[in-house]
């Protein structure tokens, strides 16, 4: 299933629409699994937020294997345009 990426919070984590479900749970954060951005702020958070937001925001992406739930996100594999997004950070 597509979502909308309606927001990015920082370099691994965004919003989308409409919210997935999983595992009995809904929502609409994404988290990228086993990719590990710097916080905001630390050095580099924000270039790796700016780059994820250049590349993702307002586009549709694809959530899959998720793994499980952290902080009220779901931590998944991340697709845009057929490929891992994890491969064009």
């Amino acid at each position: 299933m597509s979502f909308k990426v309606k927001e990015v919070i920082d370099g691994d984590t965004f919003d989308v629409t409409p919210g997935w479900k999983w595992d009995g749970k809904n929502g609409d954060r994404v988290r990228i699994a086993n990719l590990d951005a710097a916080e905001l702020h630390q050095p580099g958070g924000q270039a790796a937020k700016t780059k994820l937001k250049n590349l993702v925001e307002g586009k549709a992406v694809e959530l899959k294997n998720a793994v499980n739930m952290s902080y009220g996100r779901i931590v998944c594999d991340v697709h845009y345009n057929g490929k891992d997004i994890k491969t064009m950070l």
